[in-house]
């Protein structure tokens, strides 16, 4: 427990840098043998590209770590619960275990709308544990797009 509690803080903190970036504040890392082998933040604005997700990008930076695509027996820390695309990505890779604060009942693939992790036709399982620092994942998240929408109702004055 004390472990998965730090490297959710961790995941927090990665999450910190997405928000200064102007990107929606979610961040993972990727754990083996209590050594982090990736991790990532959103960049989908600074990369332009539409799978930059925290996960993904975790996944990305253990892979090219481990010069394998099969990440297995690593456990996945991330602050929001996964997307459809990343739960998929996911369970390609081989992940045993993710662990995620926040669940998003917008589009969250691991219980909130859907469970790609329960369906029955993959061959590979992944385990899976939601809610550990939610209030603090959540509150990262309300406070960002709190501002981003204060700011939209007040564009700067341009003379």
């Amino acid at each position: 427990m004390q472990q998965t509690l730090h490297w959710m803080r961790h995941a927090l903190g990665l999450a910190k840098q997405a928000e200064q970036a102007g990107e929606v504040p979610v961040g993972a890392v990727l754990v083996l043998n209590d050594n982090i082998i990736g991790e990532g933040w959103n960049q989908p604005i600074s990369c332009a590209d539409p799978t930059a997700h925290a996960e993904i990008m975790a996944l990305r930076a253990a892979g090219q770590a481990l010069s394998n695509y099969r990440l297995t027996n690593s456990t996945l820390y991330v602050t929001l619960e996964p997307c459809a695309m990343c739960a998929a990505a996911i369970i390609h890779a081989r992940v045993k275990r993710v662990v995620f604060g926040a669940f998003d009942q917008r589009s969250g693939a691991v219980g909130s709308v859907l469970n790609l992790f329960e369906a029955g036709y993959w061959n590979h399982r992944v385990e899976y544990e939601g809610g550990m620092l939610a209030t603090e994942s959540a509150e990262l998240l309300t406070h960002f797009f709190q501002e981003k929408r204060k700011h939209s109702l007040n564009p700067p004055i341009i003379l």
